[in-house]
């Protein structure tokens, strides 16, 4: 049975908010981490991506701290009072904002700081005082350090994505924050899975909490639909287009393993006529918040990203995500396709799978505990228009759509791997080498098996001086100029 906000008594200005949000029915993990944090008890909760945990902490922690609003325009009144500790700039960015709207017609402040931007705008905003601090580790041990923010006063401390914190190496910074903050506080913390690292860190810093899990570990969301394809490497690009017009796809994350392959593929496909944007850990900040803003507002029709967009980015009404590369990590893959279908919308999840993701497939299916089947596709033929094909030789050839362009690729690889068939040679390749009968012959042995070779045939025997216990040099043959006849001198 779904219970509805308006059983929680939350105050006024924050039904109100939540009400112009869309809020009416919670969803597993807030109807059972909601009551628990509002009695003060620390929290480990557990559920699967999408299912609302940014406002399961959120408002219960703004409800609490509702006594301590006040209009003051001193910073010393507005000191930090909650901390919510985040693994990536996107995700920060986007808890940040939805805290802001569930405040916003309460007298509580909360601010944002992460890495890749300047400091100086996040420390004028700290110098006016903040209840509620989102932040990733790196950047505000940064603020920290320089002694723009001071947390003694903090009360609540929510470590949202933690096992993704452990993944990227943040747990040294994790207890230098947490050994800043007073020993008698609320903590909370949320992830998407469990994993034995979790539970100790839970053990050291959490009194006695109180474990929610909503759904099994690792699970995925019963809304989205999955397909594995086997596709070449070659021919994934294809694909991947081939889907997205099948299927009259709008909006689709895709998925890729490395920063470089991101890139390539993004523009790729923006050549290919679709309006695609990269996002990746090369890319700086401003450039980032601008393609997930774009992807957003429906300006782009694919984004191009790593595992950084994986985790907690919560964009509505994303029908489709595309892995094309499958993942090294298989919790990667739960949060990957968590993207979609979320909030118990449908959505459908593509992986193309190769030979060599054979071992990656069987860590996911050992994770989810479920086989899939790999599905095969026909791909249509390439109608691109007549134009000239260049083979990687500096040879360019004539194509006209498919078979032409299939011939080129052929023609190229049996020239590379010694196939000829009779074409001209390309410009720049080198000159066929006439064959030479000698070598072509097998070999023939020039001397009688008992024969022995003229330099010791000839060689006369020398007194030997050395001991016998010295063994003589092996003998060798040779190359000496011959000697003059006698009768020429």
């Amino acid at each position: 049975m779904t219970q509805s906000f308006s059983e929680l008594q939350l105050s006024p200005n924050l039904a109100r908010a939540i009400a112009e949000m869309g809020y009416e029915s919670m969803t597993p993990i807030q109807a059972q981490a909601i009551p628990v944090v509002l009695q003060g008890r620390d929290v480990m909760g557990a559920a699967q991506t999408g299912t609302g945990k940014t406002a399961a902490f959120s408002l219960p922690l703004l409800q609490r701290m509702l006594k301590h609003e006040n209009v003051s325009t001193s910073p010393a009144r507005h000191p930090v009072r909650a901390l919510v500790l985040l693994p990536t700039r996107e995700l920060a960015d986007q808890v940040a904002d939805q805290i802001k709207q569930y405040a916003k017609y309460t007298q509580l402040r909360s601010a944002v700081v992460f890495g890749g931007m300047d400091m100086k705008p996040q420390t004028a905003e700290l110098k006016k005082g903040v209840e509620v601090l989102v932040a990733t580790p790196g950047r505000l041990l940064d603020h920290i350090e320089a002694k723009n923010c001071v947390l003694n006063q903090v009360e609540y401390v929510v470590l949202d994505e933690a096992d993704r914190m452990l993944d990227i190496g943040f747990l040294p910074d994790l207890q230098r924050i947490l050994s800043y903050l007073p020993k008698t506080r609320t903590t909370l913390l949320f992830s998407a899975t469990f994993s034995p690292e979790i539970k100790r860190l839970a053990s050291s810093y959490l009194q006695d909490p109180i474990t929610i899990e909503v759904a099994r570990s690792n699970a995925t969301a019963s809304t989205v639909e999955q397909h594995f394809y086997r596709v070449d490497d070659d021919d994934k690009r294809q694909t991947l287009k081939q889907i997205v017009k099948e299927r009259g796809v709008t909006q689709a994350f895709v998925f890729v393993n490395s920063k470089l392959g991101c890139a390539r593929l993004a523009r790729s496909l923006e050549r290919d006529g679709l309006k695609t944007t990269a996002l990746h850990g090369d890319k700086s900040q401003d450039e980032r918040l601008k393609a997930l803003d774009a992807f957003k507002k429906g300006e782009v029709d694919l984004l191009v990203c790593t595992d950084v967009a994986a985790r907690g980015l919560d964009i509505k009404d994303v029908p489709a995500v595309f892995n094309f590369d499958i993942p090294f990590n298989a919790e990667d893959y739960v949060h990957r396709i968590g993207r979609t279908g979320r909030a118990g919308a449908s959505g459908l999840a593509v992986s193309f799978v190769s030979g060599k993701d054979t071992r990656l497939m069987a860590d996911i299916e050992k994770l989810i505990g479920k086989k899939f089947e790999l599905e095969a596709l026909e791909l249509e033929a390439d109608k691109r228009p007549a134009g000239h094909f260049n083979d990687g030789q500096r040879a360019w050839r004539q194509q006209g759509g498919e078979d032409g362009e299939q011939r080129a690729i052929r023609e190229a690889r049996a020239s590379r791997e010694g196939r000829s068939r009779g074409e001209r040679r390309p410009y720049g390749a080198a000159a066929r080498v006439p064959a030479d009968p000698l070598f072509d012959k097998p070999y023939e042995p020039s001397l009688a098996p008992d024969e022995k070779p003229s330099w010791e045939s000839q060689a006369k025997p020398v007194p030997s001086r050395l001991s016998p216990n010295i063994k003589t040099r092996k003998k060798v043959p040779a190359l000496f100029k011959a000697p003059a006849p006698a009768d020429s001198v």
